[in-house]
């Protein structure tokens, strides 16, 4: 037997111990971020179509993000394909470039009910579902502030299953709601929104990587 051998691994153990715990979460997080489906390519309006509010901004493609102009009020984008209504996730980059109202309001359905989640509406700060129970993100449970800042991007992930709505930003969970008898609904200016949207209130925002995936359990 070559002992030689034997003392050069029993060296190299150690360090290789140490490299284990890396590669098994970098494992996990490669599974746990499958499945993705991109719904922006980065030059085309493809199955997206500008929301006709009345009074919307122009809205139009540069250097890989949809930009939202400033509306009087909303300025926004519909997807036109069909979408699920359950067990499923969103993901997309969002960012306020002028103004102080929401930059990021996504129009989305709980089965069969419509709800947004709103980011940085109310004079730029509240987080949160609009409506539950009739009541706005900043009347709610749900509704938090926070500041942002112009310019900054900022990653936003909502999820949708049989008993709850959950969202992220910049993976720091801001909402957790279980449905339960809570009523669900949408303020009736974004109800062209419908069945997924996204829009900006008297704001210039810009968009980017916007994604989806189904769960376990979609219909």
């Amino acid at each position: 037997m070559d002992f030689s051998v034997l003392n050069r691994m029993r060296r190299l153990l150690p360090v290789l111990l140490l490299f284990l715990p890396s590669l098994s979460q970098g494992t996990l997080l490669s599974a746990e971020e499958t499945g993705w489906s991109s719904l922006f390519d980065g030059h085309l309006l493809q199955n997206w179509r500008p929301t006709q509010f009345g009074g919307e901004g122009n809205v139009e493609v540069d250097e890989g993000q949809i930009i939202l102009n400033i509306g009087n009020d909303l300025t926004g984008i519909s997807w036109t394909e069909r979408f699920p209504i359950v067990n499923y996730e969103i993901m997309l980059a969002a960012s306020r470039l002028a103004g102080s109202d929401f930059f990021c309001g996504i129009t989305f359905p709980f089965k069969e009910f419509p709800c947004s989640l709103i980011i940085g509406g109310w004079g730029g700060t509240v987080v949160g579902l609009s409506s539950i129970d009739d009541r706005d993100a900043s009347e709610n449970e749900t509704g938090r502030l926070m500041n942002f800042e112009l310019g900054r991007w900022y990653t936003v992930r909502l999820r949708v299953t049989e008993t709850k709505i959950e969202a992220w930003i910049d993976e720091k969970q801001v909402v957790d709601l279980t449905v339960g008898r809570h009523k669900i609904s949408i303020r009736p200016e974004v109800e062209l929104s419908r069945p997924f949207g996204i829009a900006s209130w008297r704001t210039k925002a810009a968009l980017r990587d916007i994604k989806l995936r189904t769960l376990d359990g979609a219909p």
